[in-house]
């Protein structure tokens, strides 16, 4: 395959825009990548859109306010790895040389889809699981309750993560929180599933964001930013499994297992030692502290001595989430898998001010999706891996 760097990048404020429609947020995402690359959107060969609720040509709708509707354009839905997957398309056409530059959009608006639905977010039909009980609050919790029991952790480390991500939030200007949280507080909050309660789970949001991808030879040829370090793709991977996921171990999920594994080996470094920083889908605290172990950032069974050591702050071996990730940044469901991407990007460009990994060179970006349904569980994680 051919090398694919990155050339812009864009995004929306995440939050409650309910006056704003989801072609609305879309076109506004890509007009800040576009303007961000210094290029005419004209220049698009394809265009891929991540969504899971929005109404149908979303993409069409959205970037034809840019003047762009003569190329192929897809929506693609895969759960919260929605966006992440329409990177990873952008990335084989332009790898596989179909075309030489596009535009990987994420978009969602629950806003709009509240208004149409109600509160609750729709499962599928048949969801025998969510009758059951088992939902994703539920199944979390019982990942929190397994660290408890077969890694040691306490109350304290569970809630940890939402303590360091909403604090780096703070100073995050695209987030949706903007309050540092302690430990007490998060235990006060109503309680959701035994141990989870409102403070360590993720927000509603809407918004989107875009990142411009391009081949070797375009980057050369147009890019202006020298001031600006090159940032390649040099991984992506859909990993995607079934009931085992879900039925047997949550602290070894083989779909985030895999993929980790895969993306690294394709990109050529090893977790624990070459990266530097990771944005990760903690749509729960918990998550994050599980998913230490599963991305390779330390050996199974060390995750709660990583984080307890600090390795996943500012400043330490491998910062998680410097963004404040979605428990802080909020979680528009199809925008999250393109924005952990574009976070990455920032941080090996060395633009994200205040929440900068110092001399950050090797990013992964990870994100998790999945619905409970019937006995077996489908679950899909996109994992690209970035470099300088």
């Amino acid at each position: 395959m051919r090398d694919v760097y990155v050339l812009g990048i864009g995004q929306t404020i995440f939050g409650k825009h309910g006056n704003l429609t989801v072609n609305d947020l879309g076109a506004a995402a890509a007009l800040a990548a576009v303007k961000d690359a210094e290029i005419s959107p004209k220049e698009f060969q394809t265009a891929y859109c991540g969504s899971i609720h929005s109404s149908a040509t979303v993409v069409q709708s959205a970037l034809i306010r840019l003047g762009i509707g003569n190329i192929p354009m897809y929506t693609v839905e895969n759960a919260c790895a929605s966006g992440s997957s329409a990177v990873h398309l952008l990335y084989q056409d332009i790898g596989y040389g179909i075309v030489d530059i596009g535009l990987a959009l994420g978009i969602e608006s629950l806003s709009t889809f509240h208004k149409k639905h109600g509160k609750a977010l729709l499962g599928v039909e048949g969801d025998l699981q969510a009758k059951l009980a088992l939902t994703m609050p539920s199944f979390f919790a019982m990942l929190c309750n397994r660290l408890m029991v077969d890694r040691g952790a306490t109350l304290e480390d569970i809630c940890y993560p939402s303590i360091k991500n909403h604090k780096a939030g703070v100073t995050n200007p695209f987030s949706q929180y903007k309050k540092a949280v302690t430990f007490q507080e998060i235990m006060d909050s109503p309680m959701i599933s035994d141990p989870i309660t409102v403070l360590q789970c993720c927000p509603q949001s809407d918004g989107a964001a875009a990142v411009i991808l391009c081949s070797e030879e375009y980057y050369k040829k147009l890019n202006k930013k020298t001031h600006r370090p090159a940032v390649k793709l040099a991984a992506s991977v859909i990993s995607v499994s079934g009931a085992e996921d879900t039925s047997f171990d949550p602290l070894a999920l083989e779909t985030n297992v895999r993929g980790a594994r895969e993306a690294c080996e394709i990109a050529g470094v090893e977790a624990a030692k070459d990266i530097d920083v990771v944005e990760m889908h903690d749509a729960f605290s918990g998550e994050e502290l599980s998913a230490y172990e599963m991305l390779g950032l330390c050996k199974p069974g060390e995750g709660i001595a990583f984080a307890r050591s600090g390795a996943a702050e500012l400043g330490g071996r491998c910062p998680v989430n410097p963004s404040g990730g979605l428990l802080s940044m909020g979680h528009p469901l199809g925008a999250s898998g393109v924005r952990v991407v574009n976070d990455v990007t920032r941080q090996l460009w060395g633009e994200t001010g205040a929440n900068q990994v110092e001399g950050a060179k090797v990013g992964m970006a990870q994100m998790l999706g999945g619905v409970l349904s019937a006995i077996e569980s489908p679950v899909v994680a996109g994992v690209q891996i970035l470099t300088k």
